[in-house]
């Protein structure tokens, strides 16, 4: 939160439509990579000017341009220069803590989606789209090969990519971003499963320590999920003039797909709760077992302490101390008491 904050207070005091980059701070340069094709041909090239792709926008053919960060404000403007954007469209594009949302406009399509990770911990990142009739541009916060199995997809004559429109395009898009929240989520199963044998065998305070992480982790989540399914629900009754009526199935499938990954969101979550309460029952347990036989020992020394009690009294005549065998007979009987004290309570089940 605090750096969110600190993230965010680079606006203070601009106008609205100020492209201003919000975000991690990044030190490698911007990749551009562009694909324009059709069912006849590819044509694949990463460009160093976002001018060399306005060209392609004029074919009657679809074009992708996938840019890899946008830390380089320059970029995002030279785009929205040339597509007509709106100011405060491309503002949001440059800050990557903003929300997941999807906005209508004449022409084109924006979506504010979120690409999750997870290595040890749960990594997001945003992913901005921009859908035309015959173009979609994706933004993504840091370059990388998320994407590549849809542009092997789109060199492949065969592919079905290739005799689509773009409004399949931006379905792949956004079906290769979702498909990879299970990805996450089976590793959060797994490691939940092995948290679990952990705790039941050995309820330390690492362990819960592991597991209140895991609790934000999974907030997280949801928070980054939840929308996508409000998304793809208006995309189906609203995106009419972009969305084509053969992709409109296709955006069921991932609707589908979004119910079931908030599911099991959810029910991680609540194995994440049914964990801690059974940390915390544990350690009551334990600390239970714990008061019980300090207990019995308590138990077992108060008729000890009792008879030297009486021996400790300062009386002249106590007969028995005359007696030569006194001392251990009174050590005997104590011992016998001690040892009768502890099998009647091992009787009872209490140690």
């Amino acid at each position: 939160m605090k750096k969110l904050a600190e993230n965010l207070s680079k606006k203070a005091g601009l106008p609205p439509g100020s492209v201003v980059y919000v975000g991690k701070k990044i030190s490698e340069k911007v990749i551009i990579r562009m694909m324009d094709y059709t069912k006849d041909y590819v044509i694949e090239k990463e460009v160093k000017n976002i001018d060399d792709c306005f060209s392609f926008f004029k074919k009657p053919s679809t074009t992708w341009i996938d840019v890899g960060g946008v830390h380089q404000t320059e970029i995002l403007k030279k785009i929205k220069d040339y597509l007509g954007l709106h100011p405060l469209l491309v503002e949001d594009i440059a800050n990557t803590n903003h929300r997941i949302k999807i906005e209508y406009f004449e022409n084109y399509i924006f979506i504010f989606l979120k690409m999750i990770d997870y290595d040890k911990e749960i990594k997001i990142e945003q992913v901005s789209l921009i859908i035309g009739p015959k173009f979609v541009i994706s933004f993504q916060e840091m370059s990388s090969n998320k994407f590549d199995v849809i542009k092997d997809r789109i060199k492949n004559s065969k592919s079905k990519l290739r005799k689509m429109d773009s409004s399949y395009l931006a379905y792949t898009l956004i079906d290769t971003i979702i498909d990879n929240y299970f990805v996450v989520l089976e590793k959060l199963g797994e490691k939940i499963e092995k948290m679990e044998h952990e705790l039941i065998e050995n309820p330390k305070h690492e362990i819960m320590i592991k597991f209140l992480t895991l609790k934000r982790e999974l907030i997280f989540l949801r928070k980054s999920v939840w929308p996508v399914r409000e998304i793809i629900n208006s995309l189906q009754k609203d995106g009419g003039k972009i969305f084509k009526e053969n992709t409109e199935i296709y955006l069921k499938d991932i609707y589908d797909h979004t119910v079931q990954i908030i599911e099991t969101i959810e029910i991680l979550r609540e194995i994440s709760f049914e964990m801690v309460e059974i940390y915390l029952s544990s350690v009551n347990n334990k600390m239970n077992d714990i008061m019980k036989m300090l207990t019995v020992i308590a138990t077992i020394f108060i008729p000890l302490t009792f008879i030297t009690s009486i021996y400790g009294m300062n009386f002249v005549n106590m007969p028995e101390l005359s007696y030569p065998i006194a001392y251990p007979i009174i050590l005997i009987f104590m011992a016998f008491i001690g040892v009768m004290m502890f099998l009647y309570f091992r009787k009872k089940g209490w140690v």
